[in-house]
């Protein structure tokens, strides 16, 4: 499936304006990433762009049962038109309520990707001039210390950067130049 193909689909299942935006950056991420370790640009991006794509599907009203559903159902809507290392890693990202560890460094590169780019958004949208353009790698450091700052992005899983062989200080600046290419689309 291309990126072309992929928006398509997407756009089938998500209809809200922020999780679209939230699964653009995640994309923007993981193309940079994939980019700094040279692996499968195309492949990574795909896996940022889908990784919720199954967020709206499900009701989120029984959170136990929601988060048991959150990325089985992903998987299941992708199966037959992704490859399988795009349909585990979607599995594995909720691998707090489901079997799938992740294992590659895609899978833990998707993790990191997801929360990294909350933090990084929140940081620009308290800026005076709302931008990402304003944002620095310095100042998405600090910010990750004030655990009273963006509280719902899991800082835990932002370390987990360590485990594909990235200090946090290379893992913003990754993470923030890809999201300043992109910064139109996110209205940022």
């Amino acid at each position: 499936m291309d990126r072309e193909h992929a928006l398509e689909l997407l756009k089938q299942h998500v209809k809200k304006d922020n999780l679209l935006k939230h699964m653009y950056a995640v994309e923007a991420i993981m193309r940079g990433l994939a980019n700094h370790f040279g692996e499968d640009e195309e492949l990574w991006g795909l896996t940022g762009l889908l990784h919720d794509i199954d967020f709206e599907s499900i009701d989120w009203k029984n959170s136990e049962q929601a988060r048991k559903q959150h990325g089985v159902l992903g998987a299941q809507m992708l199966e037959g038109k992704v490859s399988d290392e795009i349909v585990r890693a979607i599995r594995s990202h909720n691998h707090e309520n489901l079997e799938d560890k992740p294992e590659t460094k895609m899978e833990i590169a998707l993790l990191a990707a997801d929360n990294v780019s909350g933090l990084i958004i929140a940081c620009a949208l308290v800026m005076p001039s709302k931008k990402l353009a304003d944002v620095t790698a310095d100042s998405i450091a600090k910010r990750y210390k004030e655990k009273a700052f963006a509280r719902q992005v899991r800082r835990d899983l932002i370390d987990w950067c360590e485990k594909i062989g990235l200090s946090h200080e290379q893992f913003y600046e990754i993470s923030l130049r890809a999201l300043q290419k992109i910064s139109r689309e996110l209205g940022l």
